[in-house]
């Protein structure tokens, strides 16, 4: 049994980028190396990935706060070499819990560029601002997933560079060349997986499909507060015969696979997994401009268009139906530079390299 024990903590296994990634590099992680176990604060029941081979703990409670105690006597009792956390209230508990154990390294995950994010957000109490800042003192090291959330987060810390490393998303199991030849010239088949929620944009892609005059069909995948919102918009824009929408499904790769276009409309990202699936399947892209790696991903004319504007997106959108894409190029654009083994050896080598 290797030494190197590592304690991963999130908040919840609910579907989502953070717990897919943290989960997935616990799962996958050199277990020759590497001793890692998944901490998880919320219940198993929300579990929504897979965790076969990883020691998970579940502590079944129903907000980071009432985790916090719980955590600390884990890592004392557990003495684990190093903890990595993801999403920021976790971070801040972390940063804590890290001046009582000066022996242990702490590694916490940004998951947003959040000057953007909390415009879509209720402001906070600044004494919670104060006590992050702080905590933040405390954590060896921040893993950022994009250029623009590297750059934001040292605007917005004060933390020295050296101490925030890049780190891509991963392309996860599951996501392989699969793509479905179209059948119909003059339909163009579009989806969009995200949480519905208003920085994700379904309302902004909503918009334009309505003053787009080709023929279309749009597929929504996903879950969130903003699906009463969008679903009165589909019914006021006349949309209902050509949206459908899917709450929840496992089968996301061959639904990418069976659909011509992948839609961004996000405001912001941090790294967005749905556009590496997405191209992972042979299936393009096109997306609003938005801060959060889309330029680390879309090679334009290769696997997608990033378009500045409604009007851009319009025009892109009937370009889409009749341009000759490779779904061989828009697969290999993403896996050279997002697979698997070469982000986990990114994270290896971090994990070593901290924990000496």
């Amino acid at each position: 049994m290797p030494q190197n024990k590592i304690l991963f903590i999130l908040p919840s296994l609910v579907a989502g980028g953070a717990e897919r990634v943290i989960s997935y590099i616990a799962q996958n992680v050199d277990k020759n190396k590497f001793d890692p176990t998944l901490l998880v604060i919320g219940k198993e029941k929300d579990t929504s990935y897979d965790t076969n081979g990883l020691r998970i703990v579940y502590f079944e409670k129903d907000r980071v706060l009432q985790g916090i105690i719980p955590m600390f006597r884990f890592i004392r009792r557990e003495k684990p070499k190093l903890v990595v956390t993801a999403i920021g209230h976790l971070n801040s508990a972390a940063g804590l819990i890290a001046i009582f154990f000066p022996k242990i390294k702490f590694i916490a995950r940004e998951v947003n560029v959040l000057t953007v994010v909390k415009q879509f957000k209720k402001k906070k109490n600044p004494i919670l601002g104060m006590v992050t800042k702080f905590s933040y003192r405390f954590i060896d090291v921040f893993i950022c997933q994009s250029k623009d959330m590297k750059n934001d987060f040292l605007i917005r810390n004060n933390v020295p560079e050296r101490k925030v490393k890049l780190i891509n998303n991963p392309i996860t199991d599951g996501f392989e060349l699969n793509r479905t030849p179209k059948k119909d010239n003059d339909i163009l088949n579009c989806i969009t997986v995200a949480s519905l929620k208003k920085q994700k944009g379904h309302i902004r892609i909503l918009d334009a499909l309505s003053k787009c005059d080709i023929p279309f069909k749009y597929t929504i995948i996903g879950n969130g507060a903003e699906l009463d919102t969008i679903m009165d918009l589909i019914d006021s824009k006349n949309l209902k015969d050509k949206v459908t929408h899917i709450p929840f499904t496992k089968n996301v790769p061959d639904y990418l696979a069976q659909h011509d276009l992948f839609l961004q409309g996000s405001f912001v990202e941090g790294f967005p997994n749905s556009l590496l699936e997405s191209c992972s399947v042979g299936t393009p892209v096109l997306a609003f401009n938005a801060p959060g790696g889309l330029d680390e991903i879309i090679e334009e004319g290769v696997n997608g268009f990033i378009a500045n504007d409604e009007a851009e997106f319009i025009d892109y959108l009937k370009k889409c139906r009749d341009y000759p894409w490779d779904a061989h190029k828009i697969n290999q654009v993403v896996t050279t530079k997002f697979s698997k083994r070469k982000i986990l050896d990114e994270y290896e080598i971090l994990f070593s390299e901290v924990i000496k």
